[in-house]
């Protein structure tokens, strides 16, 4: 049994609290009653916060840019930190979820690795890339599992093209185009501090640079125009430049949007036989699927909704994605999705983009 600690608890350690755990509410209270696991062989067995109120499982305060308000929980037989180095010296935790601001990553994430034990932080890995790279270090120096929690790979659309690219089920991967768009937040006050994020560029579009680096492999140069606010990418459109002149990759990202739309994701795909198309955001606090993920072929005539694993729920990505890193404790192998090395590469990525728009230049990605 993989005994999970989450370090903070705002909109991201919730979302990781929700994609675990099994609850049941009591109708006359509206409290919720953990129940079990979500996960095989893997259960949250603590959380660390310095909010009082959320330690004795109020968290009606946290909201995100998707799913739900939190609500009343009763957190019974979970172990409940008011220092997250009391969880750290738990000698019943086997993996650290650090749910806590990229600004504070590298600090707990250390801490964690000195304290000898396995750790998941959630993306982006770090805003500066040397911090990537002395955790990254530090975890192969202390024998310890480092993973990063880049969850895209693991939404069920996402999922599908991946294995769709690597199985050349249709044909080889001709040209590929994503979007990942919001607004200014105001969601979290956590969002608030633009340089504490590193831009939208790391915060935000780094999903799609880590995504891409993993169906496509890390590019040889990028070619983007954008704006730039403090030296931090706020918005950008991309040119990824790979060996294979015939294959062109481009995204969109940034938090320029107008209000209301909090949030939109999607992407086209273009297969030697096939055609896939998926988009879907918030707008105005709804949720809207304007693109169902669809395959077109060649014939012309079919035209499916695949069929999709996994499951239905808000935080099932989530489910997935602490399932991997669990099993990769149990097994001793690192998913490649949470690879720490494809964190820091994806990281790398952010920083020629923004010195491509600032340069107006094609950049070589090192």
């Amino acid at each position: 049994m993989v005994r999970i600690g989450i370090v903070g608890v705002g909109f991201m350690g919730m979302t990781h609290f929700e994609g675990a755990m099994k609850f049941k509410e009591d109708a006359a209270t509206g409290r919720r009653k953990l129940v079990g696991s979500k996960l095989k062989n893997a259960k949250v067995t603590a959380i660390a916060t310095r909010d009082a109120k959320k330690l004795a499982g109020d968290w009606r305060s946290i909201q995100g840019n998707f799913g739900p308000r939190g609500g009343l929980n009763d957190l019974v037989g979970v172990k409940a930190y008011a220092d997250y180095r009391d969880l750290l010296k738990d000698p019943e935790i086997d993996l650290v979820d650090i749910c806590l601001p990229t600004d504070q990553h590298e600090q707990v994430v250390l801490e964690a690795i000195a304290a000898r034990k396995n750790v998941l932080v959630e993306k982006p890995i770090a805003v500066e890339l040397n911090a990537a790279d002395r955790m990254v270090k530090a975890a192969e120096k202390a024998g310890v599992k480092f993973m990063v929690a880049h969850v895209l790979p693991f939404f069920p659309e996402f999922a599908y093209i991946a294995d769709l690219i690597k199985t050349e089920k249709y044909g080889k991967l001709r040209a590929a185009h994503f979007r990942r768009v919001i607004c200014q937040p105001d969601w979290s006050a956590g969002m608030s501090d633009f340089k504490k994020l590193g831009g939208w560029g790391v915060d935000l579009h780094i999903h799609d640079n880590h995504f891409l680096s993993s169906i496509c492999g890390v590019p040889r140069e990028v070619f983007s125009r954008g704006a730039l606010m403090d030296g931090l990418v706020n918005h950008v459109h991309t040119s990824y430049v790979y060996d294979d002149p015939h294959m062109a990759v481009t995204c969109v990202s940034g938090g320029i949007a107008a209000k209301g739309l909090n949030f939109a994701h999607g992407f086209e795909i273009y297969l030697d036989q096939a055609t896939v198309v998926y988009g879907g955001g918030t707008y105005d606090g709804q949720w809207v699927g304007d693109r169902p993920l669809t395959l077109l072929t060649n014939s012309g005539k079919k035209v499916t909704q695949p069929k999709l694993k996994g499951g239905t729920e808000w935080c099932s990505a989530f489910t997935a994605e602490l399932q991997a890193a669990a099993d990769g404790l149990s097994t001793g192998q690192i998913p490649a999705m949470l690879s720490a090395t494809m964190a820091r590469d994806a990281l790398k990525l952010c920083y020629a983009e923004a010195k491509s728009i600032s340069s107006g230049k094609l950049v070589k990605v090192s």
